[in-house]
């Protein structure tokens, strides 16, 4: 547990510091350390939701969240990523899943351009993938911004700031609903729950790291630095996830 708290801290502060709540990593290290596969959604999506929230209190005081623009991919999302939580998968399955998702994200992480468009571009696209991702997120146990934000930024389809800001939203909406589906799932299974709040350490963990990663790690290094490590770490789980899923 104590490796964990640590690997979770910085995978807190890393994802914090570039707009994003770390989800996608929680599930992976959780996974490598032979927890089960029906626990650690939960887990991941409780402290995506500690991480996010903070988030998303900063981005909406500095009056940055697009909510016009947002509302229509919440509206698709959202029930799509509870009914993707309530989904049985396979062990196998799901570390199928975890491990392409990672891949397909950190290839959008290197690829991802910030364009600081003032245009309302691409207004369709952003309703067009939201129902899809939020069903994997839920599946998962992401919240899914780790997705939108790279698509959005290789379109245009606003600031960048802006982007990011939706981005934590997207993640907060996202991961309560995946958590709703996902301890719905499990409710027949109280022993399973058990398991995973016994990790409520971890949630410690997050909030410590993402506050540190919020507000110093853009000081430390170039915001394109942090992205490309945070998608360096994300290629190296999605490997040995994949490598998992493929000797089991």
């Amino acid at each position: 547990m104590a490796v964990l708290a640590v690997l979770f801290a910085v995978t807190a502060a890393l994802y914090a510091s570039v707009g994003f709540a770390g989800g996608s990593t929680y599930n992976a290290l959780l996974a490598l350390a032979g927890v089960d596969h029906r626990v650690f959604p939960i887990v991941a999506l409780a402290c995506n939701l500690i991480v996010a929230t903070g988030g998303t209190i900063r981005f909406a005081q500095a009056r940055l969240v697009p909510w016009k623009r947002l509302l229509p991919l919440l509206v698709l999302s959202i029930p799509a990523a509870w009914i993707g939580g309530m989904l049985p998968v396979s062990k196998q399955l799901f570390l199928w899943l975890l491990g392409g998702s990672l891949l397909v994200a950190s290839i959008l992480l290197f690829a991802q351009r910030e364009r600081d468009l003032a245009g309302e571009r691409f207004t369709l696209l952003g309703p067009a993938i939201a129902a899809p991702i939020g069903l994997l997120s839920g599946i998962v146990g992401i919240g899914g911004g780790i997705f939108l934000a790279p698509v959005l930024h290789l379109v245009g389809w606003d600031k960048a700031k802006r982007v990011a800001a939706a981005a934590s939203v997207f993640i907060l909406a996202n991961s309560i609903a995946g958590l709703g589906g996902q301890l719905t799932k499990l409710s027949s299974h109280p022993e399973l729950l058990n398991a995973a709040f016994a990790y409520w350490p971890l949630a410690l963990s997050v909030l410590v790291g993402g506050q540190l990663g919020s507000r110093i790690g853009v000081q430390i290094l170039p915001a394109r630095w942090l992205r490309r490590l945070t998608a360096l770490l994300i290629l190296y789980v999605a490997i040995r996830l994949l490598i998992q899923a493929w000797s089991g």
